[in-house]
Order: C-alpha cells, then sequence, then structure tokens
C-alpha cells in the first residue's frame, strides 16, 4: 500500500466484511470516504499507517526531517519548512505573552497590543505597515490568548525580506504615543462593549471565568476590565511592550518557498540586532483546588431563553490527560451524531450546544454550554447537561464513538497540514504548548493510544460537582430575586 500510494492519482478500495472504504489520492490531497459499516477503526489505521511511513509525495504530509530551526544570539527561536507547493510563505511569530501575563490595574494590555503592532513605528510610519505589506502582494492578521498574542504573515515569497524588515520595524522601535493611546483605548472600549452585547457566551463566560478562578490571571478576559482599558498609562504600555517584544520571547516559524539559508540570513540581518531583555517573570500562582459547587446568575435584557455554561478545572495543555479530555469534548459536541446534539437538541431542550477546551500554559477550564429551547427553564436544561455528564462518568462510552472522534482529529489534522498556512500555525502552537514541534508529528499516535476507560477516567476524575462553576444566563424579567 505503501508504494502504491505515491503515485499523484490513486483510487484504492479497501473491503472487510461489509465495510468498504475509498482512499483517493488526487492532486497532493487524500481524501477519506467511508461506504457502508462503521469504518472507524480500519480507517483510523489506515490514516495511521499513511502518517508514520510518509505515505504520499504530497506536500500536506511532512516529517521532522523536513523541518530546519535555528536560534539567533538573542533568543529568537526560527523554524522553517522548505514548501514549494505555491510561490508563497507564512510568517507566524508567537509571542508568549497573553492575558495571563497582567495583572490587576494593567488587565487588557496584550490583547491592546495587538492593536498597537499596527500603528507605526520609526521606519514605517502610521497605517503604513499595512499598505507596504499590500503593496508587496501581502496580507496580515493578529490574535490574542490567555497565553498568547500571534502575529500572522502571507506573502510572495519573493516579498520575504520586505516582511523581516516590517517586522523588525515595529518590534525594535514601535511608535508608543499619547494620541495613538487614546485612539486605540476607544476602539478597544468598542470591542468590548459591542462583544458583551452580542455574545451571550462572551457575557457568561467573563462571570464563570471569575468565579472559577480566585487567584489565578486567568479570572479576567483577554479583553481586560473596562476600569483598567481607561486607565493605562504610556509608561504601562512601553514597560509592556520592552518585557514582553524581547526577541527572547517568541517563537517565529515560517512555512513556504523559500530557502532555510536565506531566512536566517535575514533573520540575522534584521531581527538578529534587537537587543534580548531579562526573561518576563515566571507565573507561580496555582489557582487552589475546587472544594465545592460555585454559581453565577447573570441577568440581560436581549435572551430570549436561558443559557447554561458548566466549566470545570483541568491540567494544562501538556498534561498527558490532554488528549483524552479533547476526545471527549468531541464525543459531547462534534458533529450531528454528538451526544449533547442528539440527546439535548433532537430532544427540543436545547436549541445550540457546545463544549471547549482552550489550549493553555497552565490548568484552565473545560466548558460545557447549551441554550434552551422554546419553554425549557434553566433547570431543566441544567439538569440535562448533568445527566450527559454523569453518564460517560457511569457507563463510559462506546468503542464506535471513540473511534469516530479520533478520526475526525485525524483528518482534521491532515486538512490543516494541506496548507502551508496550516502547517505554520500547527508547528508553532505544538512548539509553545507542548513544548516542541515535533510533538505535532505524534499527535495521531498520542490520540489513537486514547481508550475509552481513559475517557471514562478523565470524566469522573473533572467533571464532578464540586470542581464546576455554573453559569445561567437569563432575561431580566426572570429575576429570581425573590425566589429566597
Amino acid at each position: 500500500m505503501h508504494k502504491s500510494l505515491r503515485n499523484s492519482k490513486l483510487l484504492l478500495f479497501i473491503k472487510r466484511k461489509s465495510e468498504l472504504f475509498l482512499l483517493k489520492v488526487s492532486q497532493n490531497v487524500v481524501f477519506v470516504f467511508f461506504i457502508g459499516g462503521s469504518g472507524m477503526k480500519l480507517a483510523w489505521r489506515i490514516l495511521i499507517t499513511m502518517s508514520l511511513f510518509g505515505a504520499s509525495a504530497s506536500h500536506a504530509l511532512v516529517s521532522p526531517k523536513d523541518v530546519n530551526t535555528f536560534t539567533l544570539d538573542n533568543g529568537l527561536k526560527v523554524i522553517v519548512l522548505e514548501d514549494d507547493s505555491i510561490p508563497n510563505a507564512n510568517m507566524y511569530t508567537f509571542w508568549k505573552v497573553g492575558s495571563r501575563n497582567e495583572a490587576p490595574g494593567i488587565t487588557g494590555l496584550s490583547h491592546f497590543f495587538e492593536h498597537m503592532m499596527f500603528n507605526g513605528a520609526k521606519k514605517y510610519g502610521p497605517k503604513m505597515f499595512d499598505r507596504t505589506m499590500e503593496n508587496h502582494g501581502g496580507r496580515n492578521n493578529a490574535y490574542t490568548t490567555e497565553d498568547l498574542t500571534v502575529y500572522t504573515n502571507w506573502f510572495p515569497s519573493e516579498s520575504l525580506e520586505i516582511i523581516f524588515d516590517l517586522e523588525a520595524d515595529r518590534i525594535a522601535n514601535l511608535d508608543i504615543n499619547q494620541q495613538v493611546l487614546e485612539s486605540e483605548r476607544g476602539v478597544v472600549t468598542s470591542e468590548r462593549s459591542t462583544g458583551l452585547e452580542n455574545s451571550n457566551w462572551r457575557t457568561l463566560s467573563e462571570e464563570v471565568k471569575g468565579a472559577a478562578f480566585r487567584a489565578h490571571p486567568y479570572s479576567w478576559s483577554v479583553i481586560g476590565h473596562q476600569s483598567d482599558i481607561d486607565n493605562w498609562t504610556l509608561d504601562d504600555l512601553k514597560n509592556y511592550h520592552k518585557t514582553y517584544y524581547a526577541p527572547n520571547n517568541a517563537v517565529m516559524v515560517i512555512v513556504g518557498a523559500v530557502q532555510t539559508a536565506e531566512v536566517k540570513k535575514l533573520a540575522e540581518q534584521y531581527l538578529g540586532p534587537i537587543a534580548a531583555q531579562p526573561a518576563p517573570r515566571a507565573i507561580h500562582t496555582v489557582e487552589p483546588a475546587q472544594t465545592g459547587e460555585r454559581r453565577v446568575y447573570v441577568q440581560k435584557e436581549s435572551v430570549s431563553s436561558p443559557n447554561i455554561m458548566m466549566a470545570y478545572h483541568v491540567p494544562a495543555t501538556s498534561h498527558q490527560d490532554y488528549y483524552a479530555l479533547a476526545l471527549l469534548s468531541d464525543i459531547l459536541s462534534s458533529g450531528k451524531s454528538a451526544r449533547l446534539n442528539q440527546n439535548l437538541v433532537e430532544n427540543q431542550i436545547a436549541l445550540d450546544t457546545a463544549t471547549y477546551l482552550p489550549q493553555s500554559f497552565d490548568a484552565n477550564l473545560f466548558y460545557l454550554y447549551a441554550v434552551a429551547a422554546k419553554d425549557i427553564d434553566a433547570t431543566k436544561l441544567e439538569h440535562a447537561l448533568i445527566a450527559e455528564i454523569n453518564k460517560v462518568i457511569k457507563e463510559g462510552v462506546t468503542e464506535a464513538e471513540l473511534e469516530k472522534v479520533k478520526n475526525q482529529r485525524l483528518l482534521s489534522l491532515y486538512r490543516t497540514l494541506a496548507t502551508i498556512n496550516g502547517k505554520a500555525n500547527e508547528m508553532g502552537t505544538y512548539e509553545v504548548f507542548f513544548g516542541d514541534y515535533q510533538k505535532l508529528f505524534t499527535a495521531p499516535q498520542d490520540f489513537a493510544q486514547v481508550t475509552v476507560a481513559d475517557v471514562q477516567r478523565v470524566a469522573a476524575t473533572y467533571l464532578k460537582r464540586a470542581n464546576r462553576t455554573v453559569g445561567v444566563l437569563g432575561a431580566k424579567e426572570d429575576s429570581h430575586e425573590n425566589d429566597f
């Protein structure tokens, strides 16, 4: 099978009992179709084999030997994957700074710098970063999380040098002035209020996080508290930029039609002169174990039916239980056949359901969320969610369910790795959260090793009443203030 899969176009049929599988390798992309029967376990093994042995000459399938790394004298680690599938390249810069690194008084600064970094520096002034990149065929974006601020650039490979020049200018010489501060302060304030108004998830999660975390900085939202946004100073910004936007606090990933030698030369030329800084102070706060259920009730005029959010403390992403927890999340909410959809949505208890397991440096939360269907009150919805969790704890999950979500995970990974953008993002993500980009290449095996017993164990260990915080979002007219 390995040799034949290297053909540029191939239809491969595999028959086992009543199960028929079709693997198609066309234009360097692997597609898997299931025709009859569950087909999950065999398909999983086929794809694992393809992963381990590098089946197909596809650019979508890479191995650790294809990746090159180097570290500049100032501490910046650079990961390079040469991929000439298209004449473009991606540059992802993962700055190890998020709301986790803030403190009361300066919450929201990490997200604020996501705005500031596009507002001009010494060589490229206001609005010139975007204009220059666009003039050279590129575009960009950025995002901020509890742990990271990530900047992304997509561009023709021939523009690699100008991208390095742009990045070096804003890292070393960002223009932090009062006028820009006030302008962007207003933008962030508007973003915060609009987000809370438009998103019930955001409104509820902000309160749930605040109740679930008593000590750790995950307790506040990434966008920060409004009173802090109102009172940031220039010194706050300058100190934050100097501390966290130092080259020794970042990982840069470049994937595309580039040569490692050229990347290294440009990195040394443009980024090498930027001085390293003392390592930021480590986050040493550990959230104390929760010993009893916590509850919050939130009122909002625009809510048409109750929303329920449950959050359970779980370990950091680097913990071995991450894989079982991620698959449990998928079993509960991934796709129409997921348990919450089948048992709550299909039975008209909920209009919508979701789970969320963030990747994070420190112990975080496993979220469940549901919006009540018509004429369903908050109590009935909450009991239905709890019943689904208790069912997993008491009865476990089936082999078929587990194989299905394993397949989904692996297929999603292959789809992601089919693009240079996906390769760059995934390698950087594994580097920062799992400690080594090479963990990306063992992910199929790490998920494959999870058993139904593992899923039941993590549910019983973490999804228990004493470890959860429950948030209820309801309309103002449904106030329970006179219930007791």
